[in-house]
């Protein structure tokens, strides 16, 4: 509960910040609840760009939840949300601009 806490916290001053370092920070953190679910449910798919095309579709709130799994463990829920953002249209647009070269160039 008191990840949770420090982690709303953070969210509410990431607008306060000028340089959204704090935005960064939780966004960074929430990058290592999103890449064992990605390599879980998504094989074959470059994890980087897959990563940060989920990171970049999550709402506020979902990158609050995701940042507090990456404290707390990555469980059923966690897992849910980042197959509910990548399976987002917004999300799938921003795979196959970033994701397919990754893949294109990984085969070349």
């Amino acid at each position: 509960m008191r990840a949770l806490g420090f982690w709303a916290a953070a969210i509410v001053l990431a607008g306060c910040a000028e340089d959204g370092l704090v935005d960064r920070v939780a966004r960074d953190q929430a990058k290592d609840a999103v890449r064992p679910v990605l390599e879980d449910n998504f094989p074959g798919v470059p994890v980087e760009p897959a990563t940060d095309c989920v990171i970049d579709n999550a709402r506020a709130n979902e990158i609050l939840e995701l940042a507090t799994a990456s404290v707390t463990g990555v469980d059923t829920e966690t897992a849910e949300l980042v197959i509910d953002i990548a399976t987002r249209p917004d999300t799938i647009d921003c795979l196959i601009e970033d994701g397919l070269p990754a893949i294109v160039r990984g085969l070349s």
